[in-house]
């Protein structure tokens, strides 16, 4: 999904552009071995290259990735697969809620160009600017986003090639990257009002679900007993508080 510069350039300035490229710089190292990883692991679970590289272009979700080899290798049900995926990404459709009154000033077009692009880091970023009272640009935005997709594409592609040079990739770690990503995105908005009692409940939330309910909708079952105590606890927000990213 490779869109002219002149697009992310339409409503702000290049160096907006220049800004965002440097916050996907820690986004792209970060997620590197875990891209490399997933890669590696599609072929070793039968996906041709060509497979694996079209995964991570379209899908561009590396949980949902992952959710994904493991169950297109089985016999299971189309249905099944999709619902797990979902479940997986629900957290998407809560990014996109928070996201999008930051982007109400793109147009059509360039709303459905972003959420494609609003994967954990986008937002966790996105998040932390608007905090800072920094404008939510069309350049910034981009900027950020699409080195990142562009580097998770390529990643697939060189773990499809060489992964199969690290045999067993839980021997080094590599298998804890994942949770050990997130664990950091949630770390950064330890600031934010009432953060350990929500944090707490949602682990709560998720935990009792992966127990009763199973994987992977512990996930989604997680982040919404996680909403639920924030939207109880939250203090009524006054007229005019909240202000409009430009």
């Amino acid at each position: 999904m490779i869109l002219p510069i002149g697009f992310f350039m339409a409503s702000s300035s290049r160096s907006d552009f220049l800004s965002g490229i440097r916050d996907s710089v820690p986004v792209i190292v970060a997620a590197a071995p875990f891209g490399v990883l997933f890669g590696a692991l599609a072929v070793d679970n039968g996906l041709s290259l060509f497979e694996t590289v079209l995964m991570s272009a379209s899908i561009y979700a590396g949980a949902s990735q992952m959710v994904g080899i493991e169950l297109f290798g089985g016999t299971v049900a189309p249905w099944l697969v999709v619902l797990s995926i979902f479940a997986v990404n629900f957290r998407h459709v809560l990014y996109s809620a928070a996201v999008g009154r930051r982007i109400t000033h793109f147009t059509p077009l360039q709303k459905a160009c972003a959420f494609f692009f609003l994967i954990d880091p986008q937002y966790a970023e996105t998040e932390r600017r608007a905090e800072q009272e920094k404008p939510i640009t069309v350049a910034w935005y981009f900027g950020m986003g699409v080195p990142v997709y562009l580097f998770w594409v390529l990643e697939g592609f060189l773990g499809g090639v060489f992964g199969g040079l690290i045999s067993e990739p839980e021997t080094y770690g590599i298998d804890f990257l994942l949770p050990l990503y997130f664990l950091g995105l949630v770390l950064g908005f330890r600031t934010r009002r009432n953060w350990t009692p929500v944090v707490i409940a949602s682990a709560i939330g998720s935990i009792i679900a992966f127990h009763f309910i199973g994987s992977p909708w512990h996930v989604s079952v997680g982040a919404l007993t996680g909403i639920a105590l924030a939207a109880v606890i939250a203090p009524p927000v006054r007229p005019g508080r909240e202000r409009a990213s430009q």
